[in-house]
């Protein structure tokens, strides 16, 4: 767990010091567009998010319900005195959601943030721009509307999920 937190606070200190630059991708010496991205997991299937767009990462220890959330809203949990809504994206990719997720990965967009509960620490990775394809014909916004775009991962497509798609529904759905 300490490891996930020092990756991105190491890979936030970079970015300060001016080796990549604050937007989606950065050129490298050789001219190589690139993105860094963490991959996590949510009921056994891979999903990237891009590191610009992850505050933290931390354990969740407790969940406290909300009556009237909209769905996919577990709750509410307590991050070091600031209360952070908790979501569990399984259920709209049609996943297993018996367990208990145990990790959480605080995303931001604007001055909204949100935890998405996941199985495990994500790992950070560097994608080449050309990884990044479109997403197949037939499973675009009506089917998976947080998910843009795909990334080949250990020989399969992967979804990058969109984090300000996810955060806009859940924050007009409130």
């Amino acid at each position: 767990m300490a490891s996930a937190r020092h990756s991105i606070a190491e890979d936030r200190a970079l970015t300060a010091q001016g080796t990549s630059s604050p937007g989606p991708s950065r050129a490298q010496a050789d001219g190589v567009s690139t993105v860094r991205a963490a991959i996590i997991s949510l009921a056994g299937e891979i999903f990237t998010i891009d590191l610009k767009n992850i505050r933290e990462v931390f354990v969740v220890e407790s969940i406290t319900p909300v009556p009237g959330m909209p769905s996919g809203l577990v709750g509410v949990t307590n991050l070091r005195g600031t209360v952070i809504p908790l979501i569990d994206l399984r259920p709209m990719f049609a996943l297993n959601a018996d367990e208990m997720l145990p990790y959480a990965v605080v995303v931001k967009h604007g001055n909204w943030q949100i935890a998405v509960l996941v199985d495990t620490v994500p790992q950070i990775r560097t994608f080449s721009k050309s990884q990044f394809l479109p997403v197949p014909t037939g499973m675009g916004e009506k089917t998976f509307p947080f998910v843009s775009t795909v990334v080949k991962l250990e020989d399969r497509l992967r979804g990058v999920l969109e984090t300000s798609a996810v955060l806009s529904h859940f924050e007009s759905a409130g």
